[in-house]
């Protein structure tokens, strides 16, 4: 359940980064990550991840595959209508249709994973 209450993660000091939380990276961890990296400052990360993802989104919702090779493709699955019960009383419900969005792990990222 540490996924739904992050603030119970283990936390871990480092005068540079102050306090880091086991498991979890941050938004705010990523930024730094991508600043370091590339050279420029949190701010210019910070757009350039905030720009990647409204393209990703953008580009997802309107149907369209994202490839990015070596790490992984979005896409979008769609799910019928289709019936369901309620638990509590077994009544019959419908349940709408949905798009929802899809990740698919590349080769590459896949193994740097299971390294």
């Amino acid at each position: 359940m540490n996924h739904v209450f992050p603030f119970l993660y283990p936390m871990q000091y480092n005068p540079i980064n102050k306090f880091i939380r086991e498991g979890l990276m941050t938004k705010a961890d990523l930024i730094e990550k991508m600043a370091v990296a590339s050279g420029c400052t949190k701010a210019c990360a910070g757009k350039a991840r905030d720009g990647a993802i409204e393209a990703i989104t953008k580009a997802v919702k309107k149907g369209d595959k994202v490839a990015l090779v070596g790490f992984g493709s979005f896409s979008l699955s769609k799910r019928k209508a289709r019936t369901g019960r309620n638990p509590q009383t077994g009544a019959t419900i419908k349940i709408a249709a949905k798009k929802l969005p899809k990740f698919s792990a590349g080769k590459a990222f896949k193994d740097a994973v299971n390294k």
